[in-house]
């Protein structure tokens, strides 16, 4: 019985995702992940009292799957200023996911401060890499700077939201360069 229920867990979180990556936040509802799961409306309701939950679930599963992606693209490269760049595009990468931009997007209106609280906390491991590859590049203050360079990531993401695939290249790259080189851009030596 748990394990059947597990699996039905499990193929709901798949139908969330499914739908949030078709239609966005609006298409999550639980019509519609009844209908995708053949489960009755009723029955969704027996794993998820609402739909913030359901975000909130697939936050908890989805996060640390998207961290080891990030956390592997950071791992090939030879050097820190390197790390930095596949850290930087990394983020950049599934923040244009569409699954991601609906969730973010229902994470700010349904969720509750707690909720989002869990989510912040997940996210700082990522913080933590940057951190050491800045300390290795002998940073002054490396936790400061991986704090700012998460904003920066941030405010990349939502100018990309917006933005045609060929802007969000020139988002990407602009992110990269004021990550790696300040202000000045990649011209100052």
């Amino acid at each position: 019985m748990a394990e059947h229920r597990q699996l039905q867990r499990a193929a709901l979180l798949d139908a969330a995702r499914l739908l949030l990556a078709e239609g966005g936040r609006e298409a999550l509802t639980f019509a519609a992940l009844a209908a995708r799961t053949g489960l009755a409306r009723s029955s969704v309701y027996e794993y998820f009292r609402s739909r913030a939950a359901v975000v909130e679930e697939l936050c908890a599963v989805d996060l640390p799957l998207w961290t080891a992606e990030i956390e592997a693209g950071m791992a090939v490269c030879d050097n820190a200023r390197d790390r930095l760049e596949a850290y930087v595009r990394g983020q950049l990468h599934l923040a244009a996911d569409p699954r991601h931009l609906a969730v973010t997007a229902i994470s700010e209106v349904e969720l509750d401060d707690a909720a989002r609280e869990r989510i912040r906390a997940a996210h700082s491991g990522l913080v933590t890499l940057v951190v050491e590859a800045l300390a290795e590049l002998g940073h002054a203050n490396p936790r400061l700077a991986a704090l700012l360079l998460q904003g920066v990531v941030d405010s990349a993401s939502r100018q990309a939201e917006r933005a045609t695939p060929e802007e969000a290249a020139v988002i990407a790259d602009a992110a990269v360069a004021l990550a790696l080189d300040g202000l000045a851009g990649s011209d100052r030596r």
